[in-house]
């Protein structure tokens, strides 16, 4: 049985609820992303010709993303419109733009990544999965894909990133999407956002050996975090449900490789 397959029964489960996470998706509060921070930067208007100029405005590159996610054993709806709809290589340097719509991590500086398209649509379908999904923690902002795909999915995002430089990339590269359900954070992910908990879910873009108390503290009863957990050698994809105030359940979707979760501000 290939990996595809195995995920299919438990991703199956997702769909009954599709059409209310859609609907979820356009919910939301005011947001330091909105209107009056639409127009874009030089910096972004240069990567916009420069990708005309390499044919990554078509939409059939995303489509074709898109059906490879679904042959990869993906399903829900609010996903796959998500990852159809946002430009993958606005995310990526002008140099690496021709390859965004590989399945594919690439590097976007300070020794981190942008996951593959496949690990951000397990990643967010998993998310999905969570009871409610009005409030989520975005741990690891990185250039902001991830959180542009979790925006089109839930009610309120919040996204927390360490490294200063990061997050502003990741403002600019989100600044022309006006997503006002979402919040952008500089501060130290392993400590979580006590002043927005507790959240429905968690997805975090980084591995520790274990969560952090601080991070699982701050998950509603009920609610699920998305995270890799490992070391060096050997990372798993989990999903920590919180059962009661001091009961945690864990199960294993696959192994994957991702940076480490790091404390601190950079």
């Amino acid at each position: 049985m290939s990996a595809a397959d195995s995920r299919k029964p438990w991703m199956a489960r997702l769909a009954d609820s599709a059409k209310a996470r859609v609907r979820t998706s356009r919910a939301g509060g005011s947001s330091r992303l909105g209107p009056g921070a639409a127009k874009a930067p030089d910096g972004a208007s240069h990567r916009a010709r420069a990708a005309q100029g390499l044919g990554l405005t078509s939409e059939r590159l995303r489509e074709r993303m898109v059906e490879r996610l679904r042959s990869s054993g993906v399903i829900h709806p609010a996903v796959l419109a998500a990852m159809a709809g946002i430009e993958r290589h606005r995310f990526v340097d002008e140099a690496l733009a021709s390859r965004a719509y590989e399945d594919t991590a690439l590097p976007i500086g300070f020794e981190q990544t942008i996951s593959q398209p496949l690990i951000v649509a397990l990643m967010t379908e998993a998310v999905l999965g969570a009871p409610r999904v009005a409030r989520v923690l975005e741990v690891g902002t990185g250039c902001g894909y991830q959180a542009a795909v979790l925006a089109q999915c839930c009610g309120e995002v919040y996204s927390i990133e360490r490294i200063s430089a990061l997050h502003q990339r990741a403002r600019l590269n989100l600044r022309a999407l006006r997503l006002a359900n979402l919040r952008l954070v500089c501060g130290d992910g392993m400590q979580g956002l006590a002043e927005a908990a507790p959240f429905d879910a968690m997805l975090i873009a980084a591995a520790a050996s274990d969560l952090p108390a601080a991070l699982l503290g701050q998950l509603a009863i009920g609610g699920r975090a998305v995270a890799p957990l490992g070391g060096r050698d050997e990372q798993l994809l989990c999903v920590i449900t919180r059962a009661g105030p001091d009961q945690y359940t864990r199960q294993i979707l696959e192994r994957v490789r991702f940076v480490p979760l790091l404390p601190g501000v950079e």
